[in-house]
């Protein structure tokens, strides 16, 4: 199938607007390649340090050239559901490596925090940095140059975009990355999103809202809900870095041991050493990142991916921007409904056809590049099968010709919407995005007047005294990575929903993020320039009349020019946020944080 105009039409310009990046970041991990082992460049005594305190015999390998040495880094901690399994892998890894004539060693740790964890409290103010602390620790954990391939462990929402952006740094290394899998289903969906409704409106105490909380997320593997963890796992498996299928296989369980094992035998075969050489810069490129933006869009994934993708894209040299993410929406129709955008779960998606019927529906539709390398040394087309052990033994077939279920997953000719679940708005207050799969048609464009806040807690307050109980556009500023780090906002949304079920009009226009769990109240996020940087979101008064139409992609105050173009920007008093729970240690992260649309981030590639 040939590929759709569109598709390869942005593909052509986001190519040429990154010719120079591009070719500089190529230039770089082809200088980066060493002849032989990685190993093999050191002196005497710097190998003797890393070999020390392995065993004899892989001490023994190690001395020599013949083996390849893969690096593991991973994001193991307990307190993260999705990451708990993660304890087991090194011991998996370091056996399988040695049965396909490798070494493994523990490169190291990175840091993983749960945004569930610190949702509505100050610790999210640290969220989106460290992703970048994560990129950084990741180089550190690679830079000490004996490896021949990395294999990455990691999940959740910012951890697999910095481990991906570190070891873009490495990326004449083979890499591949392992997954958790999703923990076994707990209480539905929409009776979780109730019970905090219920919470939000003080018809339901403390006890029935944690015990409802408690039965959702109930045991060791990924929260099931489709938000920026799972978008994840999505995404590494389009742009072909897990093997085919890892995404969605439950943790401790034998296939999931099976595909863990297969991944460090899989990168011990692509090293330079051998000739299959596959490193990672080869993998991620503008078509792999384009296929990243269109099962985003298809499957009505993460917001956070509107940052996220923008930043692992400039590791690679490669520049994309929200025009790119909008111009495809239109064409990339919504396959799946997993919640918030529905009730299912991932656990449903994957066991009605999963990863592999989507990608097969995309490409088969010309809405994918098929031509991609991946981790697997095929195009795209090897996704489109499931693994299975047939006695034992992993192998791969065909995922399921039909959906089993249509309510979550259809082919490209009927689809839930013929367009993708992402829009761009613009206007006199800036750049914004919004999340509109999960939105009904009669709440996509919402005019009324404007409330001002600067912080969330101050909508609470507003909320429960009644102060919001009619049509309004709620706006929340200062909320910028260069104001207090871009906490997400997530603890409105019950709120927020509550308001629109009593049948306002009813919206969220802010410079801060929502979350991979976006829901049914429009909100217009990432607004950009964020306030501190000039941004327009500063002028806006209480009672200024605003308009969001997703429709037509209209972002504004409908204020007259003459009174707008004079009226003096707010400032907000920070210093709350400036300290406490480690904020004090991010005072520079704050100070050059680029904007939204630029991928919110430190590193400057």
């Amino acid at each position: 199938m040939p590929l759709h105009p569109q598709l390869a039409a942005v593909t052509a310009r986001i190519r040429e607007r990154s010719e120079a990046t591009r070719r500089d970041y190529l230039a770089r991990m082809a200088a980066a390649r060493s002849a032989g082992t990685a190993r093999g460049q050191l002196a005497c005594t710097n190998l003797a340090h890393a070999i020390a305190a392995v065993d004899a015999d892989d001490k023994q390998r190690l001395r020599g050239p013949a083996w390849p040495n893969i690096g593991i880094v991973s994001a193991y901690n307990d307190m993260l559901s999705a990451h708990q399994p993660l304890e087991r892998y090194p011991a998996l890894i370091k056996r399988a490596a040695r049965e396909a004539g490798a070494v493994a060693q523990f490169a190291g740790g990175v840091p993983a925090m749960c945004d569930g964890v610190t949702q509505g409290a100050p610790g999210m103010e640290l969220s989106l940095f460290s992703r970048d602390v994560i990129a950084m620790a990741t180089a550190v954990a690679l830079t000490h140059n004996v490896f021949d391939a990395a294999l990455c462990l990691g999940v959740c929402d910012k951890i697999v975009p910095g481990l991906l952006i570190g070891a873009l740094a490495f990326g004449h290394l083979p890499t591949i990355f392992v997954p958790g899998g999703p923990m076994p289903s707990g209480l539905p969906n929409p009776e979780k999103a109730r019970i905090r409704q219920l919470y939000a409106q003080g018809k339901a105490d403390r006890e029935a809202l944690l015990e409802s909380e408690t039965q959702s997320y109930h045991t060791a593997g990924t929260c099931t809900f489709y938000g920026t963890a799972n978008s994840n796992q999505m995404l590494m498996e389009v742009m072909g870095l897990h093997l085919p299928g890892a995404a969605f296989v439950s943790p401790n369980t034998p296939l999931r041991d099976a595909l863990t094992a297969a991944a460090a035998q899989r990168v011990a075969s692509i090293t330079a050493l051998g000739t299959q050489y596959q490193p990672l810069a080869q993998v991620i490129d503008e078509r792999a990142i384009v296929n990243g933006i269109i099962g985003l869009l298809a499957t009505g994934g993460s917001t956070n991916h509107t940052i996220h993708l923008v930043a692992i894209a400039r590791a690679a040299g490669i520049l994309i921007n929200w025009d790119d993410f909008s111009d495809l929406s239109q064409v990339v129709p919504l396959l799946a409904r997993i919640y918030p955008n529905g009730s299912a779960d991932v656990n449903h998606f994957h066991a009605c056809g999963g990863m592999g019927f989507l990608i097969r529906e995309l490409l088969d539709a010309g809405l994918m590049h098929a031509d991609t390398q991946t981790a697997m040394g095929t195009g795209l087309r090897a996704y489109t099968q499931e693994p299975w052990l047939d006695d034992g033994v992993l192998k791969w077939r065909d995922a399921p010709a039909d959906s089993l279920d249509e309510t979550v997953l259809r082919p490209c000719r009927d689809p839930f919407s013929p367009e993708g679940g992402l829009r761009l708005l613009s206007g006199n207050l800036g750049r914004a995005v919004i999340k509109v799969s999960a939105v009904a048609a009669e709440h996509r464009v919402v005019e009324a007047v404007a409330r001002v806040f600067d912080d969330q807690e101050q909508v609470a307050a507003a909320f429960a005294a009644g102060e919001l109980d009619r049509d309004v556009v709620v706006v929340v500023r200062f909320q910028g990575p260069r104001a207090n780090g871009m906490p997400e906002l997530h603890s409105l949304t019950p709120a927020l929903s509550v308001l629109q079920k009593r049948g306002h009009r009813v919206a969220l226009v802010t410079d801060g993020r929502m979350s991979g769990a976006s829901g049914s109240v429009p909100a217009a996020i990432h607004l950009t320039p964020e306030c501190v940087s000039g941004g327009a979101l500063a002028r806006v008064r209480d009672g200024d009349l605003i308009r969001l139409d997703s429709h037509t992609g209209v972002l504004e105050a409908r204020v007259p020019d003459a009174q707008w173009s004079l009226r003096e920007p707010a400032h907000a008093d920070l210093g709350a946020n400036q300290f406490g729970f480690g904020r004090d240690l991010f005072a520079n992260f704050r100070a050059v944080a680029g904007d939204a649309e630029a991928g919110a981030s430190v590193i400057q590639p």
